[in-house]
This record gives C-alpha cells, structure tokens and sequence, in this order.
C-alpha cells in the first residue's frame, strides 16, 4: 500500500466527503461571520455619522441658524440613537429645551482652544455630549482625522442643501477628553456601575459652514455591537452541520454500502475464483449498473474457468494414457541402458504435466483449509526426505498453528527442499513466527543466483543455467507453483542470496511467509 502523504486525511470515501463538506462549510461560515462582522461595523459608524449630523443641525436650528428649507425641518432620530431625545437634543426632564450656545445647568463654558472646561457634576452623560460652539478647534496630540468619515460627514449636509467650509472628525476615549473628564470622574462616583456608559470611545466632529466662523462640536459614544452575534454564528454553524452532515452522511451510506459488499465479493472473487451465488443490485442507479456488469463478468470468468478445468483434465488424460503404454513398451528393450534413459524421459514428461496441471488447478483448491501446527508438518516432510537418503536437515524451530490446505503446501514445500538439494547439494528447513506471521526458511550452500535473474527465476518454464538443467531436468515449474501457492494463502515466496561477511555468495535462502489468520 503506498504511503499516505496527508496521515490524519481519512482513508474510506465517506470520511473524506464528510471531512471535505466540513472544511469547506467551515470556510463559508468564516467568510460569512468576517462579511457580517464588517457590515455590522460600517452600520454603527452610518449611525455615528448620522447622529453627528443630527445633534449639529438641532443645535443650528436651535440656535437660529438660517438653514435650507430642507434642513429646517425636524427630521427623526436616525438609527442607533438611544431613548429618543436624552442626548439633550430636545427638551430635559424639566420640560426646557437645551441651549447649546450658553453655559446653563449642565452646560460647558467653551474657551480659546475649542475645549469646555468645568461642567457641573452629575446629570446624564448624553445631557453633557451634547453639541457647543467653539472659536476654534485642534484635535489632541496623537489624534488622526478620519478622512472617509469626514467625507461621509460632508455628503449627508449636502443632502440637507447645506454647504460647509471644513469638517475635522476624530476618535477619541472619554477619558482623553478635556471637556467630559472631569465630569465623568465625578459621574462615576454619583452612578451605579450598571449605568455607566457601554463604550468608552466616542466620534468627535468639528464643523465649520463659513471660513473664520465658529466650529459646532458633536459628541457620539461608539455604538455596542450584537452582544449575542457570536452565539448567533456558533449555533447557526451547529445547525448547518447538523442537517447539511446528516443529509450527506445518509446519502454517501447509501452509496457506499453496496460499493463496500461489491469491494467484499471481488476480494473473495480473487481468493476463490469461484463464483458464490449473484450479488444483489443496491443503491443509487448508477451502482446498480455497476454491479449487474460486475456479476456479468463475474459468471464469464466463472465460465472460463470452467472451461479450462474441463480442458485440462482431457489432456491430462489423454497424455498420462500414452505415457503409460510408453511406460509398458519399454520393457521389450534389450538395452538396459537405452531402457533406463527412455524410463527417465517418461518420468519427466510426468512430472512437468503434473506441474502444469497443478499450475492450472492451484487457483481454485478443492479441499479445505485445515489448521495445523506448521513445524510438526515440515518434519514429517524433512524425514521423507531422509528416508530417500537426502542431505535435509530441520534447524530449530518454533511452535506456529495455522490453517493451510496441507496437500497444496506439502507440494510447495517438496519443490522448494527438491531445489536445494539439486542445485545446492543440501537444504536445512527451518519454522519460525514473525508478528501475524509463520515464516518456513529453506537454505542451501549452492552458487546462489544472480541478483538480476532472482526475479524472473519466479516466473513460469524459467530455469538457471542450460548447461546444468541437462543434468537436473525439470521445466522450470516448481517456483512458480510454489509461489503460486504461498499467495493462495494469502502469502509470499522470495528468494535471496545468502552472503558471508565480506558479501560473496554462501548459498540461496527461499523464505514462504504465511499469514497465522
């Protein structure tokens, strides 16, 4: 299985649809809540605007300022402006209008340097934002003016057919400024902590209608956002998740369960090579399709195999029949030595016609799978080979139990010990386990095979070198059934060369792993 190159990317098509549909609902509430977020800020800084707007107009009108028909008229409290009139923009709790051009009750006396000093303590903190005239005004050290606002500012007096000559606005804390700290000090001891102020930023606009005239200072707090816009998001992001997750985890089960029994029936397909009954069509159209094709192929292959069973079988039979009447002809030669080679050529023309029939029959086994301890199994076939008198030998070797077809694993064994001994005069067998595996070990002292020939010595009627085929005989048959055979069960065969320590060849080690389960 290759490497994964993201390790916590899930694995199944479900989790990674899921997981997809997450981030990228993620991404859309972030750029949502980041659009809402902005679009909230530049409505409370519309309002400021406006409120500024709407406290110098009243304080002109007020004042008897000769102001555009337009502008003369009372126009609402615009959005955001709190309890109406109690910035003191309108009449006071003691029924009189506020004059924002003397110093009454709760008024600022202005000076030279546009600033009120000296309020007197107490009253409401919009009673003492309201509007006053100055001769001049000069922003605080560090204050930069606010050019868009300005601009803004500007725009909404020109809707009321009013022309200005400058517009200086500015942010600043309550307590930076001159004219509200000292009653804001005061307020603080006389107020309960619940009442004081939401912000403690507040716009301060300048205006001025004529070159050299005087400059109407506006106060407005800063607006409190949504406390609850969070909370808001947070569930609303919960719900989506919910329906929009649930909705997609329910479709994509429905796709993905069949998909999941078609992966099953291929992968036992592939084992078996025996068709086990149809696979029902389930799910979406389109899967249906997939698995009415794949049980169509799935009957054809099925077919084929057949066929090449029964086709095997005939020639099996029809060449075992002529070598044994060969096998009977034979006798009636004189010449011992002529009749010994003849027998020769027969036994091999039987052997390489069980190997290939062998070959075209290890896909689809016919007994079953039984459990048995693997190193009892491999002595008993060590000592056939030392009854024939064979250089076998059983190293150490450990308790494993396994399931395995026994005939089929006593065939891959005898081929890889029978190769030992024919190329390496000698083989030592040997059990042992290794995690969630039985490994069997054949090793000999023989020449080895070179290191480019390793992998095509596997393959089938492959043999080693010509010169020395002629004395061994064989088709070049028994690595290819033994390996065949090893991944029957689900297993491996290799071949490597064994090496001493200053990297010569000593021998050639077959090692066959099995899986235990």
């Amino acid at each position: 299985m290759p490497r994964r190159r993201f390790p916590l990317w899930p694995r199944s098509l479900t989790g990674q649809v899921l997981l997809a549909l997450a981030l990228a609902l993620l991404l859309a509430q972030a750029i949502g809540a980041t659009l809402q977020y902005r679009v909230q800020i530049e409505r409370r800084r519309d309002a400021q605007v406006h409120m500024l707007a709407f406290r110098v107009l009243n304080a002109w009108r007020r004042a008897g300022e000769a102001l555009p028909p337009r502008a003369r008229r009372e126009p609402p409290p615009p959005d955001g402006e709190l309890a109406g009139r109690r910035d003191g923009d309108g009449p006071g709790r003691d029924g009189r209008h506020d004059d924002p051009g003397h110093a009454g009750p709760g008024g600022d006396a202005p000076n030279h340097d546009g600033m009120a000093h000296g309020p007197p303590e107490g009253g409401s903190l919009f009673r003492l934002m309201r509007p006053v005239s100055v001769p001049r005004f000069v922003p605080l050290a560090g204050e930069q003016r606010l050019g868009h606002t300005e601009t803004e500012l500007r725009e909404i007096f020109a809707e009321q057919d009013v022309r200005l000559a400058d517009v200086v606005v500015v942010e600043r804390r309550l307590a930076d400024d001159p004219t509200l700290r000292a009653a804001l000090a005061a307020r603080a001891a006389m107020v309960p902590r619940d009442d004081q102020p939401m912000s403690d930023r507040m716009l301060v606009a300048a205006v001025q209608r004529r070159p050299g005239g005087e400059w109407q200072v506006a106060r407005a707090l800063n607006l409190p956002g949504q406390p609850h816009m969070l909370a808001m998001l947070i569930l609303q992001t919960v719900f989506l998740y919910a329906v929009l997750v649930g909705a997609m985890a329910f479709t994509i089960r429905r796709i993905t369960r069949p998909l999941a029994a078609l992966t099953a029936r291929v992968g036992e397909f592939a084992r078996t090579r025996s068709p086990q009954g149809r696979l029902q069509p389930q799910g979406p159209e389109d899967i249906c399709r997939l698995i009415e094709a794949h049980n169509g192929m799935e009957d054809r292959i099925g077919a084929l195999l057949d066929e090449k069973d029964v086709m095997l079988g005939a020639i099996g039979h029809d060449l075992k029949t002529p070598l044994a009447a060969l096998r009977v002809r034979i006798e009636c030669v004189e010449d011992e030595h002529e009749r010994r080679k003849m027998a020769d050529t027969i036994d091999d023309l039987a052997r390489s016609l069980d190997d290939m029939l062998s070959l075209a029959r290890v896909g689809r086994p016919s007994d079953p799978l039984e459990t048995t301890e693997l190193s009892a199994f491999v002595a008993a076939l060590v000592e056939e080979f030392e009854d024939l008198g064979e250089p076998v030998a059983l190293a150490d070797s450990q308790r494993v139990v396994l399931p395995v077809r026994a005939t089929w694993l006593r065939r891959a064994l005898r081929n890889l010990v029978g190769n030992a001994i024919r190329y390496g005069g000698g083989a030592r067998v040997a059990v042992a386990r290794d995690g969630a595996q039985a490994v069997v070990r054949i090793e000999d002292d023989g020449p080895g095979i070179p290191e480019a020939a390793i992998a095509r010595m596997l393959e089938p009627f492959k043999r080693g070198d010509p010169s020395r085929n002629s004395e061994t005989g064989g088709a070049g048959l028994g690595l290819t059934l033994a390996r065949a055979i090893a991944e029957q069960h689900g297993g491996t065969l290799t071949l490597a060369n064994r090496r001493d320590g200053n990297g010569a060849i000593r021998g050639l080690s077959a090692t066959l792993r099995l899986p235990l389960a």
